[in-house]
């Protein structure tokens, strides 16, 4: 049977889509469906996305091309959102433990805050492009990674973490943390120290294949 509601969408997107982008109405689009998503869950309907926009449905097609693109920007708003709780801990002075432990605190307290927003993030396809939007859950780990490096004078490699070895710690970071939004079967603070250990284990081992030893007590500065 013909979804009429999604053929008239898609036909009246199609004759005004040449009208033109507003940045301001396709930012309160997005914002819009940030929002909905994080009181509703990513099951929200497109009607009641354009209605807390203040936008007719038919016209969001003005400002977005489909419901995919409006997902990705989401992903993009809510992963800046996370990243901003996340950058602070990537300049503190400490020991790969206490660093790495405060970027998988600020994570897993992001996602108890926006449990809804967390699962959506973590459903989306695994792209390279979808990579860079979804955060700089990608970028802050690359920034770990060349931190690290950087401290550990007088090396000048500054490494890039391979698409495989963030698409794993990604993937090991979602299950861990869906399984306890969905369980609430151990105090955070234990899911947080159990989560460091891992993403250490990782990143430790991928320091290792660029030549690069890490000494547990290592601390780094990076004021010095």
């Amino acid at each position: 049977m013909v979804d009429v509601a999604r053929w008239v969408d898609s036909t009246v997107a199609r004759r005004i889509r040449k009208v033109g982008d507003d940045p301001g109405r396709r930012s309160e689009l997005v914002a819009a469906a940030t929002a909905a998503i994080d009181a509703h869950g990513p099951g929200v309907g497109m009607g009641q996305i354009a209605e807390s926009a203040g936008i007719p449905r038919p016209h969001v097609y003005r400002y977005v091309e489909s419901k995919k693109q409006l997902d990705v920007e989401v992903a993009r708003l809510a992963s800046a959102d996370l990243l901003e709780r996340v950058r602070p801990h990537l300049s503190r002075r400490g020991t790969p433990y206490e660093i790495v432990h405060g970027i998988t605190a600020a994570i897993v307290g992001w996602a108890g805050e926006h449990p809804n927003l967390y699962r959506f993030v973590a459903a989306q396809k695994q792209t390279r492009s979808l990579h860079q939007a979804r955060m700089g859950r990608s970028r802050f780990l690359d920034a770990l990674l060349a931190a690290m490096a950087a401290y550990l004078r007088p090396t000048d490699i500054v490494p890039k973490a391979p698409d495989g070895v963030l698409a794993g710690l990604i993937g090991m970071v979602d299950a861990v943390v869906i399984w306890w939004l969905d369980h609430q079967d151990e105090p955070q603070d234990q899911v947080v120290d159990r989560l460091t250990r891992q993403v250490i284990l990782v990143l430790t081992d991928e320091l290792v294949q660029l030549g690069i030893d890490l000494p547990a007590d290592t601390v780094f500065d990076p004021g010095a």
